[in-house]
């Protein structure tokens, strides 16, 4: 705040883990900016994230940051446009879940307000002597990079980047939520887990960690007997489904929690099963971009049926079975001064052809009706050699979801199903982290022979650590 008030170029990074208040800590800096009519942004790296902070907005939109951002990138912001103006009377910005975000995207923002500043003679100043604050927990899921090598990942992190060598680190330690124990035997409960999760986020609890090793669960979360893991994991995440499977505080405070999209799917199609009702089936629509095809013969062979089949990240899929009452999750940003963005939980209400009517389930605008049109997507990287145009709804069915969609949320449930071992940093500590005590969580591992398991991989990798 001393940095805000002078005015003087400062960058800041606060390190904490779940609990200990950073949410808290951009609300307090946000209020105390604007009572006093300063300017103040709101950003995070997640959808999920933006939403739990005043005015939050995703990175990439408020910045109009490029996908795919490159080493020599720039925002598509103007010098002489209103969010130049904005940003030039902006006393602080305020970037949260940073460690998910790729260094190019800081980067790409320090030029533009290097840019934006000029006049002011801060064209040399990191970020235009703008005082920035970073957040974030560099245990959970660093950025996404496919196809990447361990040294691929680790490198594309914030600490990586000549940016850090301007940023001062604050540390947040101690856990807030253990306040809340409703006794000292609680209180302690709360605690130990929490240790051990930070150990398992530090790769402390089966060392010498070099990237991977095996850690044993608490048999009190195991899953220890079945005959079909799938039941048995929507059994104990979903207990009497049907008997609320329309009630939005039931739906939103548990999920499971899978490694790869192919088991999501498996079980996402089992629970609708259970539902009663109607299920009403809507198919996209694939073409190929022509204009990046030089071989108009290509064309010819990509037919309607491969298009169909091909899957990938970010994208929905290509056959979508709904019921009235169903939890999806959006997939692309519709409206974020609503609080419709990539991430946000919806409860269908009716289903026509050309449009879905829906309940946002909790955060901003929780109870609102809102509309979901059809809309044309493409991966923001494709992993063809060729772009391919979806027109499909955003979403997903949401009763199981990807490790990595959970960052940023908060449950009371979770189903960990893990018939593979996680594969990236993070993905064990930021599964188990999603709730706060170990009565919130059950898990289900066996290996490829159908044999349980009472173990599982831990991927650490220390080295992002080493200038925190």
């Amino acid at each position: 705040m001393t940095a805000v008030h002078a005015q003087n170029s400062g960058v800041f990074f606060l390190h904490g883990y779940g609990g200990t208040g950073k949410t808290y800590m951009w609300r307090t800096l946000a209020s105390a900016l604007r009572s006093k009519h300063d300017i103040c942004l709101t950003v995070a790296t997640s959808g999920i994230a933006s939403l739990l902070l005043p005015g939050g907005r995703t990175a990439h939109s408020k910045f109009k940051i490029p996908v795919p951002t490159m080493d020599n990138s720039t925002c598509k912001i103007d010098y002489d446009d209103d969010v130049a103006d904005l940003l030039r009377q902006t006393k602080l910005i305020i970037w949260d879940e940073a460690p998910m975000a790729h260094k190019h995207a800081f980067e790409s923002l320090d030029r533009t307000l290097k840019d934006v500043m000029r006049t002011y003679g801060n064209s040399k100043e990191i970020f235009g002597g703008k005082v920035v604050v970073f957040g974030g927990d560099f245990r959970q899921i660093l950025p996404v990079v496919p196809r990447g090598s361990r040294s691929d990942i680790v490198h594309t992190t914030i600490n990586a980047s000549y940016i850090w060598r301007s940023v001062e680190v604050l540390t947040l330690t101690q856990n807030m939520r253990l306040q809340s124990g409703p006794n000292e035997h609680e209180k302690k409960e709360i605690a130990d887990f929490s240790k051990w999760l930070l150990y398992i986020g530090e790769g402390k609890v089966s060392e010498p960690n070099h990237g991977f090793s095996d850690i044993e669960l608490p048999p009190e979360l195991l899953i220890m007997d079945y005959n079909d893991p799938i039941v048995a994991i929507v059994n104990s995440t979903y207990p009497d489904f049907i008997q609320n499977y329309q009630s939005n505080d039931y739906l939103k405070s548990r999920a499971i929690l899978v490694s790869t999209l192919e088991v999501v799917d498996q079980i996402n199609r089992h629970v609708l099963d259970l539902m009663p009702g109607d299920m009403k089936e809507y198919y996209n629509s694939n073409t190929v971009d022509r204009s990046e095809i030089h071989d108009t013969n290509v064309v010819d062979i990509l037919t309607p049926e491969f298009l169909s089949s091909l899957t990938t990240s970010g994208l929905p899929n290509h056959h979508i079975c709904l019921k009235v009452g169903t939890p999806v999750m959006l997939m692309r940003d519709i409206d974020q001064s609503e609080g419709l963005c990539n991430g946000t939980r919806v409860m269908i209400t009716k289903m026509a052809n050309h449009v879905i009517e829906a309940k946002i389930m909790a955060g901003k605008g929780c109870g609102n009706l809102v509309y979901i049109p059809r809309m044309d997507m493409s991966p923001s990287q494709s992993p063809w050699p060729f772009k391919l145009k979806q027109r499909q709804f955003p979403i997903i069915v949401s009763y199981a979801r990807t490790i990595n969609k959970s960052q940023g949320q908060s449950l009371d449930t979770v189903g960990l199903y893990l018939p593979r071992d996680v594969f990236t940093h993070g993905q064990i500590y930021v599964a188990l982290s999603r709730v706060t005590t170990k009565q919130g969580i059950k898990i289900l591992i066996y290996d490829q022979n159908d044999r349980l398991k009472s173990t599982t991989t831990n991927v650490v990798y220390k080295e992002v650590f080493n200038n925190i």
